[in-house]
């Protein structure tokens, strides 16, 4: 079965929904996301979106705070780019309906109150009420159960080709239907988000599994800096949880980071104890429970009063109870989890890739925002700025993209064996149970280049049997999966054993200095 479209947007984040709002009033934009909506991660962010719109604060400010935190590594073009158009995206938004708070809170990194929230449910609210413009608008259409599986190279349909490499459209299994249809397209982006379910203990929705940067990789495109997966310091540690995260927020809002002894223990690694940034937290709560032999530490603001927390976190407070604990009487349980990855798809501001007519934007691109080490709340602005930015730049290149986009043969139809093996599925749930496991043990928040070479042996193996399960089976999104995870978990170790040093994240016990001059890891 072959579609056509113009704009064709694999994801259906924040990001992929703001530059579907953006494109429709003058191109058909055709939405594929492989589960059902809201699944994404940008729905479950709590914390808020970064902006400066206070009087006392400045956009150098908001400059200055994600050059830190980025740790000597971020292109200053995408920070001014990205941090100079916030105000602008913050009034784009309430024109979309979206609440905000009528105050302003803080988060680690950050010099001023800056981040505009809903309660803690920021990232659901702007999610929600962009989903209900999308649904809204004639030109958009939208189908979930649509598992993205290549993109559609010009040169692997046409190996005659010659000059620069373009994208036309992908490949995309209906999970209901078991079709493997074709779509096309002038303009293919990728907002397929992050890839947190690479390591056992994330943040992330069960379908963050880096597609849309593995797919970019085996079409050609580059991808650089994956080795900075950000570990949140704060996600509950409970038998029954292990993906819901405890804001930043509360520590903004002075929680303080205890021991079991009751303890504060962030100021012997940070001036700024618990509001330090990320990789400084993360790699401080690693040390204490390293030290301690505990299996987590806790996050304490019961001296404020209940009617201020259950306000300001009605989420967490309601989420806490489910589990017998009560964050107004007692502190939570919290352990570090696969987060936030600053890497990806190498993309300039306008999320434009190596390969004519593929963009990335929104967490699937790598523009070097936020270095090696993202400020809280910048990455629902991020999504925001390169759907602007992205619907811009295709606009007005329209007529060029058209034309290279072009195929002079129609691709071929999809041929895979027919055949699955049911016994075989459970071998492919253990394989990705260890490759999860593996990175969480091997490629966690403290590396070494024992750890990673040990890592990079056993993905190669396990990568040649992946390939041997997609070659021989009927597709499945459980193997499409397990195949993406397989590429970015092997392309992380690459990139982590390619760095000799330590900056922000990416913390090695065999380089613990950093050099005077921050290099991009690009493969």
């Amino acid at each position: 079965m072959y579609i056509e479209t113009e704009v064709l947007i694999v994801g259906s984040g924040t990001a992929a929904l703001a530059l579907a709002l953006k494109m429709a009033d003058q191109k058909r934009v055709l939405i594929l996301t492989k589960d059902k909506i809201p699944s994404s991660n940008s729905a479950m962010a709590q914390g808020g979106i970064a902006a400066v719109t206070d009087k006392e604060d400045s956009f150098q400010s908001h400059i200055d705070d994600t050059l830190m935190a980025g740790a000597g590594l971020c292109n200053r073009e995408a920070v001014h780019n990205f941090i100079e158009q916030a105000p602008e995206r913050i009034k784009e938004l309430e024109k979309w309906d979206v609440n905000f708070a009528s105050d302003l809170t803080r988060e680690g990194g950050h010099s001023f109150r800056r981040v505009l929230h809903y309660a803690d449910q920021t990232g659901a609210e702007i999610h929600s009420k962009l989903w209900a413009q999308v649904k809204k608008h004639k030109n958009i259409e939208v189908l979930e159960d649509h598992f993205a599986i290549d993109l559609l190279v010009n040169k692997k349909i046409d190996p005659g080709l010659t000059g620069p490499t373009a994208i036309a459209g992908v490949y995309v299994l209906d999970k209901v239907t078991g079709e493997v249809k074709i779509v096309k397209a002038t303009a293919t982006v990728l907002a397929t988000g992050g890839a947190g379910k690479v390591y056992l203990y994330t943040s992330n929705w069960s379908g963050a599994t880096g597609d849309g940067i593995a797919m970019a990789y085996r079409a050609g495109a580059r991808v650089a800096n994956l080795e900075f997966m950000q570990f949140h310091p704060t996600c509950l540690y409970h038998k029954d949880s292990r993906n819901f995260l405890i804001t930043e927020a509360i520590r903004g809002e002075g929680g303080e980071l205890i021991n079991s002894k009751g303890e504060a223990f962030m100021k012997k690694h940070h001036a700024l104890g618990s509001l330090a940034p990320r990789d400084i937290v993360a790699r401080g709560i690693d040390a204490e429970i390293k030290k301690s032999g505990e299996n987590c530490v806790y996050l304490d603001i019961t001296h404020k009063p209940k009617d201020f927390i259950v306000s300001h976190f009605p989420h967490i407070y309601s989420k806490c109870l489910e589990f017998g604990i009560d964050m107004t009487k007692q502190p939570i349980p919290v352990v570090p989890a696969a987060h936030y990855l600053c890497g990806g798809v190498v993309a300039d501001v306008n999320g434009q890739t190596d390969l004519i007519g593929l963009f990335a934007i929104g967490e699937t691109a790598c523009t070097g925002f936020h270095g090696a080490n993202r400020l809280a709340s910048n990455s629902l602005l991020e999504c925001l700025a390169m759907a602007h930015n992205c619907s811009a730049f295709i606009l007005k290149n329209w007529n060029e993209l058209s034309e290279r986009a072009k195929l002079k043969k129609d691709p071929a139809p999809w041929t895979r064996p027919n055949n699955t093996d049911s016994d075989e599925m459970i071998v492919i749930t253990h394989m990705w149970d260890e490759i999860r496991r593996l990175m969480w043990n091997y490629v966690g928040i403290v590396r070494s280049n024992k750890r990673l070479e040990r890592a990079k042996h056993r993905l190669e193996n396990i990568r040649q049997e992946v390939k041997e399960y997609y070659s021989h089976m009927k597709v499945h999104a459980d193997i499409l999966e397990l195949r993406n995870i397989a590429i970015v978990a092997d392309l992380t170790v690459e990139c982590a054993l390619r760095r000799h040093e330590s900056r922000g994240i990416h913390y090695s016990l065999d380089y613990p200095g950093t050099d005077a001059q921050g290099t991009d890891t690009i493969i």
